[in-house]
């Protein structure tokens, strides 16, 4: 209130001087009073002047200022004070500690409170040190000033992490517990989580020994809407790494043999670390040989030299070689060696084409699978041998600079086709295996690497063969006669049918035009005709119009009748019967019965010369003939 004072007129100041005057002198008039005495009139002076003070005369006489005066105080003590609003922060000063609170001045009309729980992270504050404040509220309703330094340090801290989000910078936070997958840290007062999978590059299994730790941090990831934070520790490092990475890359080049130890072992290959960056020996890379597991070459922290091959800067990827660093096995083989030549190994894989077989560790052969038998039928390796086999096998071909040798097993056989035309004349009878159908014919085995096709026409002289698999079986064995070779492309013609005569010479004069034979409907077609089988295995076709009964009924499939022939064609092997003919116009003179037994036609493998057939129609042939000459 100085400034006030210095307003006042010179008499008011006269009169407050004077009675402050009076007061001093009363006080000094009995200075031999005991100490009692004095207190009780000095308490009784102050109470007086307290209420002898004209109160109502002091505020009249500030009336006497000019409003222009009155405003320049007011402005002038409105500039020494902070212009304040709700939900700010701004900084004060410690002016006081109470039981319970923390007294701050902010330069304000009041000073303002905050709990002394909100410092007690700070034991070292002190009168007179700065604080940070968040303004609650001006006026509480009794005056008071509302303030908080958990919320002011909150908000400070929250714009200070996301600053840090923003800038990518590293921070320094305090683990303060454990949770569940993880740890809770404490950044300027704000519980961020660290997950177990970020706390280093390795697996951490022992999360407990972090509480209570200082460490470096990355924010990582920031919810602005729930007020989450996740920090990292292990981005740190992986920055770290790489840049080591970086530099390691930049010093090498290709050929360049380091040293390093064996991190990990993987089905497809071994990791080395070569120092802070790792690099990748592919299994094909371990050994000149073939092998099942990087484990047979190599162990785990076992140190080796490895030569690079290749490295890319941008992806961090180093292909290393072990086989590299020794001889290739293809220098170390018999420069003699040349194809035909006999050499031994071991069958080190199986595939359907052939078997890779060792010669030397790290020389490998093909035997193609068309080079295991002289059999031309199609067959799997694995028919032949088996991985661990030791077998003998001829060279066919070997290729030095392409490194890559073709070998033969079958060449140590002799060739079956050398002299076939001695031992399969054209005309010869000899029995096959049979191997494999098509839909023109049948492939039988006469002996390995020895085939032949039956073609479909070649079978039967009697039955109309749609597929051959109706007439024989995968396995069965057959007679056949050898109709042509071709010596050239190892290919032999043979048949079947050839075994017997042809009958369709004899049965010209048996199945005569009109004559009546008696049949049975095996087959019913869906152009509504009727094949019929006739005596001696022969088949015929009876079209719809023709299957009518002498009763207007038509005839069924298993049906046995008589049939007419009406049209029997030698060159296209073709009979036509009738039915209805032998009912509707008879020719008694012209008929010729014959009856099909049930065990004529029981096989349809039963050949005309195992029923005797042949036999009979000679002796019906030779009736005939003497009945002529009567």
């Amino acid at each position: 209130m100085e400034n006030e004072i210095n307003y006042q007129p010179e008499e008011n100041l006269n009169k407050v001087e004077q009675t402050t005057e009076i007061t001093y002198e009363s006080e000094v008039i009995n200075p031999q009073e005991n100490v009692a005495t004095n207190e009780i009139k000095e308490e009784n002076t102050k109470k007086r002047s307290s209420e002898e003070f004209d109160w109502d005369a002091l505020i009249m006489e500030t009336k006497d200022y000019r409003d222009s005066d009155r405003q320049k105080l007011e402005e002038k003590y409105t500039k020494t004070m902070n212009v304040l609003q709700d939900k700010e922060i701004i900084e004060g000063t410690v002016i006081g500690f109470g039981e319970r609170e923390v007294f701050v001045n902010i330069n304000y009309k009041s000073d303002g409170v905050i709990p002394l729980n909100e410092v007690r992270y700070n034991p070292d504050l002190k009168v007179g040190d700065k604080i940070e404040v968040y303004v609650e509220s001006q006026d509480d309703g009794t005056g008071q000033l509302i303030l908080s330094h958990k919320k002011a340090r909150l908000l400070s801290a929250w714009n200070k992490i996301n600053e840090l989000y923003e800038a990518n910078a590293i921070v320094q936070g305090y683990i303060k517990s454990r949770t569940k997958g993880g740890l809770i840290v404490d950044l300027y007062g704000i519980e961020c989580f660290l997950p177990g999978s970020q706390i280093d590059v390795k697996p951490i299994k022992d999360y407990d020994a972090f509480v209570g730790t200082m460490m470096d941090f990355k924010i990582v990831k920031i919810n602005q809407e729930f007020k989450n934070v996740v920090v990292s520790h292990k981005a740190i490092i992986e920055e770290e790494i790489e840049a080591q990475k970086s530099e390691i890359i930049s010093k090498l080049e290709k050929g360049q043999v380091l040293e390093g130890e064996v991190k990990n072992i993987t089905s497809y290959g071994v990791f080395i670390d070569l120092g802070g960056i790792d690099g990748l020996i592919h299994i094909t890379d371990l050994s000149w040989g073939r092998i099942n597991h990087p484990e047979e070459i190599v162990q785990l922290g076992q140190k080796l030299n490895v030569v690079i091959l290749d490295f890319d800067e941008h992806k961090k990827r180093i292909s290393l070689g072990l086989k590299q660093l020794s001889p290739h096995p293809w220098d170390l083989l018999d420069p003699n060696l040349k194809a035909g030549d006999k050499v031994s190994g071991k069958v080190v894989a199986i595939a359907d084409y052939g078997a890779f077989v060792e010669i030397i560790p790290g020389v490998e052969g093909l035997i193609h699978v068309s080079e295991m038998s002289w059999s031309q039928h199609l067959r799997s390796a694995q028919d032949f041998l088996n991985v661990g086999d030791i077998v003998e096998a001829i060279i066919l071909s070997i290729d030095r600079e392409e490194r890559k040798m073709s070998l033969g097993i079958k060449q140590l056989l002799p060739d079956p086709w050398v002299n076939i035309q001695e031992r399969y004349p054209v005309g010869s009878k000899h029995k096959a295996i049979v191997r494999n159908f098509t839909t023109f014919g049948v492939f039988v085995e006469l002996e390995e690497g020895v085939d032949g096709l039956i073609h479909i026409s070649d079978l039967s002289w009697t039955k109309k063969i749609k597929h051959p698999s109706e007439f024989c079986k995968i396995g069965e064995e057959l007679e056949v006669v050898v109709l042509e070779i071709d010596t050239d492309n190892r290919r032999l013609s043979l048949g079947h049918k050839q075994i017997d005569e042809n009958p369709w010479d004899i049965y010209e004069s048996i199945f005569t035009p009109d004559s009546v034979h008696q049949g049975r409907i095996i087959e019913l077609r869906k152009d509504k005709g009727a094949v019929v089988e006739l005596p001696y295995g022969m088949e015929a076709y009876a079209p719809a119009s023709q299957l009518i009964k002498e009763d207007k009924s038509k005839a069924k499939a298993d049906e046995i009748l008589d049939f007419m022939i009406v049209e029997f064609n030698k060159d296209a092997k073709k009979i036509i019967v009738s039915h209805t003919k032998s009912w509707e116009n008879p020719k008694p003179n012209k008929t010729k019965k014959t009856k099909s037994t049930q065990s004529e036609s029981s096989s349809t493998h039963t050949t005309l010369a195992d029923l005797g057939i042949f036999d009979d129609i000679k002796e019906q042939l030779n009736n005939n003939e003497e009945d002529n000459t009567k």
